[in-house]
Order: structure tokens, then sequence, then C-alpha cells
């Protein structure tokens, strides 16, 4: 039996993994949620903003910019975090569009708490502007393009997720 392999796509020790981040939040809707994605301090990177239900709005994600990903192989992704105790998305994305399909996973880290969380890609589900994509192929992560951070379903108020790596494993 082998054991897993692990690459590390993100670790936060330069400016560098900060700076291919971008928010997307409901404003794009006309919400008016908000957040950001800042080096809190070396190695760890901070998704922080508020979340608001006015104007139709209820989330906040931020995203890479589209690169290619090394995650030929890899079927899971593992991120080490530090949560409030909101339930937040991860989510990728294969192509370069902008509005197009996403898969997501939902994770909720303890507050306070550093832990890894483990996400199998039979755990992604294929999106589109939230809502289930019924016959979407199955995530194909050597096709990875870019990553996110979500908060959403109806979690008003402020919340912030620290985050100190994102790597891409290849379970046997």
């Amino acid at each position: 039996m082998h054991a897993p392999s692990r690459t590390v796509l993100l670790d936060f020790d330069t400016d560098d993994d900060v700076a291919l981040w971008r928010p997307v939040n409901d404003g794009v809707m006309g919400g008016v949620s908000r957040s950001s994605f800042t080096l809190a301090e070396p190695g760890i990177a901070c998704f922080a903003g508020h979340v608001s239900l006015e104007d139709f709005g209820g989330f906040a994600s931020v995203r890479t910019v589209a690169r290619a990903w090394p995650t030929a192989g890899a079927n899971t992704f593992a991120l080490r975090v530090l949560g409030d105790g909101r339930t937040y998305k991860f989510t990728v994305r294969t192509d370069d569009g902008f509005d197009g399909v996403q898969f997501q996973s939902r994770f909720t880290p303890p507050a306070g708490q550093w832990i890894e969380v483990v996400l199998p890609q039979r755990a992604f589900e294929a999106t589109f502007r939230g809502r289930p994509v019924a016959g979407s192929p199955a995530l194909d992560l050597s096709r990875l393009r870019a990553l996110g951070l979500m908060i959403s379903d109806k979690q008003a108020g402020p919340f912030e997720l620290l985050v100190d790596r994102i790597a891409a494993v290849t379970e046997p």
C-alpha cells in the first residue's frame, strides 16, 4: 500500500501567493457583502469580511486568477485552516471563464482551532451561480484552473477564516 502523496499548492509564505486572489462578492448581483484576502502574517492568509442579506445579497468569496496547477493524479484537497464556526465552501474551476460551472465542497471548521480539512474529489458538487448543475461531468482535477473560498447560505455578519496551506493529495 502506498502512502498518500501531497503537493502544496499554496503555503502563503510570500505576498505572491495572496496576490493571486480576487474578491467576487454578491455585488455582481446587487448585494453589498464584502470580503478580502490578505496576508495575516507570513505563512497565514486571511479570508475575512461581512455577509449582508440586503439587496438580495448573501455571499462573499475570493478566487485565484486562472492558471495551471500541479494537480494531475490528485483526488483530494487538504486545507489547514482556523475557522470561526461558520460553514465555508472550497471552490474550484476547470475553465478560465469568470462565470460558469464551479465545483464546491462545504466544510465547517470549529471556532478557534487549527484543523486540516480533507475534501475528496467526490465531495465536490457542480454548481452554476450557487445552484446544482444536473448531468455535469465529475470534477477532473487534472484540468484545475482556479481555487476559491466562499461563505453563503444566509450566514449574515462578520466572518474570518485563516488559511495556512492548500494542498492537492493523491490518495491510493
